[in-house]
């Protein structure tokens, strides 16, 4: 772990950001004295002040950008780029910029920040806001091992983190960015079972989210692959094959493998769009 001597700047302390700052100060990533944050109200900057007792502004980004060396830009994608251009006389070539908006191209970051400095694109996904998040990551040629290690552990903090090639950014979006939507809707559907079996909302909640949370866990713990830890579960005549048989004939597996391919192209669409509205190819 580097130490802790990096100023690292979250511009947009909304709930991805907010979630980053409690993971950083958590794993001592950095320090509260070198820890700031930005957000668009004084009443938000406030409240955010107050939480994790940091330096907290409303707007004053390129400020924020001047005080660090890691610049970790937590707003809305269509906020990126003005963003960007307010602070772009600030950035330096020695700092960080790290990008948590997905759908935005290095290159695009790259040309809005009009600076040779090492660039990282970022999909976290939201259970960062309970430090169980998976994060996979992108950066340009000039990072270094130095800023990889320091970027991993900004991301460690909250969860998991890989390091990607940029192409695969969009698969990324659309398999764990939007996958906690899918496993929701799993969630529902149990509990939607327990109910119609007799059993109470309370009870059916509960045994639902356990159970998914212990499986993943499950899954993570011993490094086996799901279809083995799905057969242990699995008895001759039992229960569970009997309802692996009606999951399969209604095509689960084959859903949620159909989900992915969609929402892979739809991100790729959007990702390509943003760029081409602010010039690139």
């Amino acid at each position: 772990m580097p130490e802790l001597t990096k100023r690292i700047a979250v511009l947009g302390a909304g709930n991805m950001g907010a979630a980053l700052i409690g993971g950083i100060l958590k794993a001592g990533v950095t320090n509260r004295e070198h820890l700031i944050a930005t957000t668009k109200s004084l009443e938000h900057a406030e409240e955010v002040a107050r939480r994790f007792s940091i330096s907290v502004t409303a707007g004053r980004n390129r400020e924020a950008v001047e005080r660090s060396d890691v610049v970790i830009v937590a707003v809305k994608p269509s906020s990126v780029p003005p963003l960007l251009e307010e602070a772009r006389d600030a950035f330096r070539a020695d700092q960080i910029l790290l990008s948590l908006a997905a759908s935005l191209p290095i290159a695009l970051i790259e040309a809005l920040a009009t600076r040779r400095m090492p660039i990282f694109r970022a999909m976290p996904n939201i259970p960062v806001v309970v430090e169980e998040g998976a994060t996979a990551v992108a950066y340009n040629s000039v990072a270094t091992a130095a800023d990889r290690e320091l970027v991993e552990g900004i991301f460690r903090s909250v969860g998991i983190v890989c390091f990607v090639e940029e192409d695969g950014m969009d698969a990324v979006t659309a398999l764990s960015g939007s996958g906690p939507a899918y496993v929701y809707m799993v969630i529902e559907a149990l509990i939607a079972g327990g109910l119609k079996m007799g059993l109470s909302r309370e009870i059916s909640t509960r045994l639902a989210e356990q159970t998914v949370l212990g499986a993943a866990k499950l899954v993570r713990e011993t490094g086996l692959h799901p279809a083995i830890l799905r057969d242990q579960v699995i008895t001759p005549g039992g229960v569970t094959i009997s309802a692996i048989h009606e999951l399969e004939r209604h095509g689960l597996r084959a859903m949620l493998i159909s989900a992915v391919e969609p929402a892979t192209v739809h991100a790729r669409k959007k990702t390509r769009s943003l760029a081409q509205k602010q010039g690139l190819k």
